[in-house]
Parts: structure tokens; C-alpha cells; sequence
């Protein structure tokens, strides 16, 4: 390979990396295809904007996969009552930029909504109260993603 093609590509990595990171939570969420539900139902509590906001914010993201294990009766009332609804979303939400390196030393974090959300490391894994962390350390302007495979609810 040339030095020509070898700096296009450098540059083309750099570009990408940069709008990455410049995007802020809400735009990561919208733009997965795995976060439909998250992003309907944020847009239903109207915290999209919020995180399309300043921050910094750590989310713990679930999957639609996650969501699907949700009872369908459960979901279909959380997504009708908009108080419950923005209860449980911000239980997946913690101030500050909580990275995986620092989420591993912690026993607990509190959340948004209030109350604090139990961490656990067996091994390699990551457990949020019920959740498995799946993928860690999404970067986006205002903060950090982890994804989990399971909603979290706080005291339901």
C-alpha cells in the first residue's frame, strides 16, 4: 500500500472515530437498531432530550432482546403511564461518566431515578442488579453506554 492511500485511510479512521464520539447518548440510541424499544420509550418520557443533553450521563442500555423478556402486559402499562415509565428509565441512568474500569471496582451506583442499582463481578462478568453487561465503554459526547440484556426495575 502507497503512502497516499495509507493517509486517505488514516484519515478516513480519524473522521470516523471523532463523529463517534461527538455524538451525544440519544443519537447512539436512535441510530442502533437494537434500541428501538429504549427509544420509543424514551421519546414516550421525553427523556431523549435529556440525553441529547449536556451530561455527562452512564446508561445502562437494553436491548430489544431485553425488553421482549419484559411480560407484555407489564410493558404495554409502563409505556401508558408516563410517571412509572420515567421511573424505570432513569434507574438505568447514573450521573457522571462511570467507564467499565470503574463500574468493575464499585459494589453499587446510584441512579437517577434515586435509588442505587447493585453491582456484582463473577469472573468476567458484569451483573447490574439482574442484568448481564454485554458491551461496555460506548463513548458518545455526553457520556458512556454499557449494554445489558434485561430492564431493570426499581422496586417492582
Amino acid at each position: 500500500m502507497n503512502i497516499k492511500k495509507l493517509s486517505v485511510l488514516f484519515a478516513a479512521f480519524a473522521v470516523g472515530s471523532a463523529s463517534a464520539q461527538s455524538s451525544t447518548i440519544a443519537a447512539i440510541v436512535s441510530k442502533d437498531p437494537q434500541f428501538s424499544t429504549l427509544l420509543a420509550a424514551l421519546k414516550i418520557a421525553g427523556l431523549d432530550k435529556t440525553l441529547a443533553g449536556k451530561g455527562p450521563f452512564t446508561v445502562f442500555a437494553p436491548t430489544n432482546a431485553a425488553f421482549a423478556k419484559v411480560p407484555k402486559a407489564t410493558l404495554d402499562a409502563l409505556l401508558k403511564n408516563k410517571k412509572q415509565l420515567t421511573k424505570v428509565l432513569t434507574y438505568h441512568v447514573v450521573a457522571g461518566n462511570v467507564m467499565a474500569a470503574d463500574v468493575v471496582k464499585m459494589k453499587s451506583a446510584k441512579t437517577v431515578e434515586g435509588s442505587s442499582v447493585k453491582i456484582a463481578v463473577m469472573g468476567k462478568s458484569v451483573m447490574v442488579d439482574k442484568a448481564n453487561v454485554t458491551k461496555t465503554d460506548i463513548k458518545a459526547s455526553n457520556g458512556v453506554v454499557h449494554v445489558i440484556d434485561t430492564v431493570l426495575m426499581p422496586g417492582m
